[in-house]
């Protein structure tokens, strides 16, 4: 099973972008808006990971022909 590479990236792109995110927020003192990127950026990545599994599941689901 091939998934395309792009799903890699975002979720790459996600965590660099919250890391930046947190640095500057906690250096700015902010310390409780940098949790709350953190907790988003952490939504959205575990919405693009429940996503391929969901993808993963009706494939095995397809292939062992349970309907």
């Amino acid at each position: 099973m091939f998934y395309d590479v792009n799903i890699i990236f975002q979720i790459a792109g996600v965590g660099i972008i919250v890391a930046m995110l947190h640095t500057v927020l906690k250096q700015m003192g902010k310390e409780d808006w940098a949790h709350w990127v953190t907790l988003i950026g952490f939504v959205v990545v575990l919405y693009l990971v429940a996503s391929i599994l969901d993808d993963l599941f009706q494939k095995i689901k397809d292939v062992f022909l349970f309907q």
